[in-house]
């Protein structure tokens, strides 16, 4: 389930981080900056995994579909084009279709 917060909330509240941070790490940082519940159940939705920097952390992050309304269509192909860590969420991109798709639809 997403959480009704935004990515700057998120990533204001990581701020004393130092990276690379696992789950915890952020948990503990967040809770530190006293961080709204909302933004802690956003990291508590991620996966645990080590994280190499904050891009990391956003690409993970599952937000409320209109927490992204004051960003440019650049701006949200920008982040899907980025991609995250393999094995991380990839919910802001769209994934090519497998091979084997395209051959049973034929």
């Amino acid at each position: 389930m997403a959480a009704h917060t935004t990515m700057d909330e998120v990533l204001k509240a990581l701020d004393a981080v130092d990276f690379p941070a696992g789950k915890d790490d952020l948990l503990t940082a967040a809770q530190g900056a006293n961080a709204r519940d909302e933004v802690i159940k956003a990291l508590q939705g991620i996966p645990a995994e080590q994280y190499g920097n904050r891009q990391d952390v956003a690409h993970s992050v599952r937000l409320d579909p209109d927490s992204d309304l004051h960003r440019t269509p650049g701006q949200k192909g920008e982040q899907a084009r980025q991609g995250g860590k393999p094995g991380l969420s990839q919910h802001l991109r769209d994934a090519p279709k497998p091979l084997v798709d395209e051959e049973l639809e034929q």
